[in-house]
C-alpha cells in the first residue's frame, strides 16, 4: 500500500482503489468538505502525475472521460482549491509523492487499463440526502426530487411561485457555469428539448451564482443529478441507432463534456497479477521508459513478474520508446 498525507488532504492506493480523503485544515474549500471522502476504483483512472517544484509541489489524478460525474457537469471549470484531484505536496514529501505516483502507474500498465472514455460512471457522485445553499436559492436532491427554495435576494419574478419541485424523471440535462470576470454563474435543469433563453436570473429552474466562495457547492447538486441520468455515451449510442445525427446536440450541453486533463507522469512498482498490457501513451520521455525497462527486469528477476507478464510489459514499454 502507498499513501501520502498532506495538510490538505491524504491519498491511499491499495492496488485497486485510490482513496482520497481531505484534510481537517480551515483552507479546504467548501466543495472538497462536503464531498468527504472519495474513493477512485483503478479502471477510472486514465493517469497520474506530480509535478514538483522549489518549495511544494503537486499531485494530479487524471480520471477518464466520463467516469466522474463532478467532473462531467464542472467540463474543466472547477478551481484548483475545489479540485479534489489535486493535492499541494510539501518539499520534503516528494519522494513520496512519486513513489506513489509511480505505484498507480505500475498498476495502471500492468493491469492493462485503457485510458480512452467510458460510456458508464464508474464514481458514485455525491452522497445523497444532498442540501446546499449559495447563490439566490437552497436546492435538495433526494435521488427522486430535486427541490429549490428561493431567498431574499431571489428576482421576484422568481420567487413570486414559491418554492419549486422538479422529480427526477422532469429532468434531461443539468449545466453548471462558476461566474466569470462580471458574468454571473449558475446551476440549471433542462427539461425540455428546447434551448432555454431565459438569464438564470427570471428561471424557475435555475440558481443565479455571483461568485461567492459557495458556489462551486452547487456543481455536487448538478454532479447527484447528473449520475442518476442516463449516461452521455448511452444516449449518443441510441441516438446513433435510431438513425438520428450523431451528437451534435449533446456536444453543445456543458454538462455533457469533460474537458481533457493533464498528462500523466512515471511508474514504478508492481501490484495486480493480471496479464500486463499495453499502457495508454502519455507524457513519457525517453529516459523515463528506459528507467522502466530496468524496472521490469529487477522485478522479472525478483521473481515479482512471471516471464510472460515480464515479456508484455517489456513490449509495451518499447511500443512508446
Amino acid at each position: 500500500m502507498a499513501e501520502i498525507i498532506q495538510k490538505n488532504g491524504t491519498w491511499t492506493f491499495d492496488g485497486d482503489t485510490i482513496r482520497i480523503v481531505p484534510g481537517s485544515d480551515k483552507s479546504i474549500s467548501p466543495l472538497r468538505a462536503t464531498l468527504g471522502e472519495i474513493v477512485v476504483p483503478l479502471p477510472a483512472v486514465a493517469g497520474v502525475s506530480f509535478e514538483a517544484g522549489r518549495r511544494s509541489g503537486r499531485l494530479r489524478l487524471r480520471l477518464r472521460d466520463g467516469a466522474d460525474p463532478l467532473l462531467q457537469v464542472a467540463a474543466g471549470r472547477l478551481g484548483d482549491a475545489s479540485d479534489p484531484y489535486r493535492l499541494t505536496v510539501e518539499g520534503d514529501r516528494a519522494g513520496v509523492a512519486e513513489y506513489l505516483v509511480d505505484e498507480i502507474r505500475n498498476a495502471l500498465l500492468l493491469g492493462g487499463v485503457e485510458s480512452g472514455p467510458v460510456d458508464r460512471y464508474l464514481l458514485p457522485g455525491p452522497a445523497l440526502p444532498l442540501t446546499v445553499g449559495a447563490g439566490d436559492a437552497t436546492v435538495s436532491f433526494d435521488g427522486e426530487r430535486i427541490r429549490l427554495e428561493w431567498n431574499w435576494k431571489t428576482e421576484t419574478s422568481k420567487s413570486s411561485g414559491g418554492p419549486r419541485t422538479l422529480a427526477l424523471g422532469e429532468v434531461r440535462a443539468v449545466e453548471w457555469q462558476p461566474s466569470a470576470g462580471l458574468e454571473n454563474g449558475f446551476l440549471r435543469f433542462l427539461t425540455g428539448p428546447a434551448p432555454v433563453t431565459v438569464p438564470p436570473k427570471y428561471d424557475a429552474n435555475a440558481v443565479e451564482l455571483w461568485g461567492f466562495k459557495k458556489d462551486p457547492l452547487m456543481a455536487l447538486v448538478g454532479a447527484a443529478v447528473l449520475a442518476r441520468l442516463p449516461h452521455p455515451s448511452a444516449e449518443a449510442s441510441a441516438s446513433v441507432e435510431a438513425g438520428a445525427e450523431p451528437p451534435a446536440a449533446l456536444e453543445s450541453a456543458p454538462v455533457r463534456a469533460s474537458a481533457p486533463e493533464p498528462a500523466a507522469a512515471p511508474a514504478l512498482t508492481a501490484l495486480p497479477a493480471a496479464a500486463p498490457a499495453p499502457a495508454p501513451a502519455g507524457g513519457d520521455d525517453h529516459d523515463a521508459l528506459l528507467r522502466r525497462l530496468r524496472e521490469l527486469g529487477e522485478l522479472h528477476q525478483s521473481g515479482v513478474l512471471t516471464a510472460d507478464e515480464f515479456t508484455a510489459a517489456k513490449q509495451a514499454v518499447l511500443k512508446r520508446l
